[in-house]
């Protein structure tokens, strides 16, 4: 008998621990069920972007690289920018080196001469850059500047015409109108981060004003040039709302930016991102933008260092090559060197 209810005891136990073990199979099965359908597959909702938070670097990686490959192959793009006018700024965003808020010590010089921004598009033309931005410091250029830089614009050949981009700041319908009537086909103008965090960067323009900014862009028959600058100490939760807005106005060309702490700043003091961290906002806006051309931009050298060959891994299709508006950035020599290495291909189509 003693024998016996010992037997039943080990029976009972036995089921036990089939049932546990049963259950355990189906919530790992259901979570990796689950997995399965984050990775690969764009994040359509703010839930199923935070779900990728919880993915391993390599797996996340992998999966942007398939999400970039569908659309662009193994193709990528460059552009280089042009600091057409520099500082004495009236916004007061808290990053920036060039607001006169701000004190940190850069080269300060207005619209530059017409002839002298002629020769520079034309020189990058030579390169195989895709786009060139030319880019202006303040509100919005306006006056006899603004006119200046029509002139440029309306006295460049046809295959150098349709290569620039710009970025002058809040501009109003009637001069983006000038601006498309001259030939320009997209402009630039960022959000910087979402609306929630806005507020905690810049007080002199809101986060809708920029939005509306965009707005007149479409309405003027512009692609938008729109993205923004990580590391201002936002949250994962804000960069996944920055993305959907994004979505939600239907931008096809995104810049990311990581910020490069500048002396004389609020935000001098603040740690840059790390490596992983910067490629990881790669790699979770390419899964929220999948088909958007995501541009590696400012901070670049800085943030990623030696693992700047990851960013098309990561998801990235595009990069700005050269200098940027105050700091130095990567050269052209060694980005296409990069590029060839990795068995990628140089795509100089405007339209990317």
């Amino acid at each position: 008998m003693r024998n016996l209810n010992a037997f039943r005891t080990a029976c009972i136990f036995t089921n036990n621990h089939i049932e546990k073990s049963i259950a355990l199979i189906r919530v790992c099965y259901f979570r990796f069920k689950g997995l399965a359908m984050t990775l690969f597959t764009p994040a359509n909702t703010p839930a199923e972007a935070l779900k990728l938070l919880s993915i391993r670097d390599n797996e996340l990686f992998a999966s942007a690289t398939k999400l970039r490959a569908a659309t662009f192959g193994n193709k990528v793009t460059l552009c280089a920018i042009i600091n057409a006018r520099s500082g004495n700024c009236g916004m007061d965003c808290r990053f920036c080196s060039q607001s006169r808020h701000n004190h940190t010590p850069i080269d300060i010089f207005s619209l530059l001469p017409a002839d002298e921004l002629r020769e520079r598009i034309l020189a990058l033309v030579e390169q195989p850059v895709a786009r060139i931005g030319v880019v202006t410091s303040g509100g919005a250029l306006s006056g006899e500047e603004f006119e200046r830089l029509l002139e440029v614009l309306r006295s460049l050949p046809e295959h150098a015409l349709e290569r620039v981009c710009a970025s002058l700041g809040r501009l109003s319908a009637e001069q983006l109108k000038q601006l498309t009537d001259a030939g320009l086909d997209r402009f630039h103008h960022n959000l910087e981060t979402s609306r929630q965090y806005y507020p905690n960067i810049c007080s002199t323009q809101t986060w809708d004003e920029r939005k509306d900014t965009v707005l007149r862009v479409h309405q003027a028959g512009m692609t938008a040039c729109t993205g923004g600058l990580f590391g201002l100490g936002e949250s994962w939760q804000d960069r996944i709302d920055f993305a959907f807005s994004l979505k939600e106005l239907g931008v096809g060309h995104v810049p990311i930016n990581f910020l490069h702490p500048h002396p004389e700043t609020p935000l001098a003091s603040r740690e840059p991102l790390s490596a992983s961290e910067g490629l990881r906002i790669i790699a979770l806006f390419r899964h929220i933008l999948p088909t958007a051309t995501l541009r590696v931009c400012g901070g670049r050298p800085l943030v990623l260092g030696q693992r700047q060959n990851e960013i098309f891994a990561a998801g990235a299709n595009a990069l700005m090559t050269g200098d940027y508006l105050t700091t130095h950035g990567r050269g052209l020599i060694d980005d296409l060197a990069m590029i060839q290495a990795l068995g990628l291909e140089i795509d100089c189509d405007k339209q990317y």
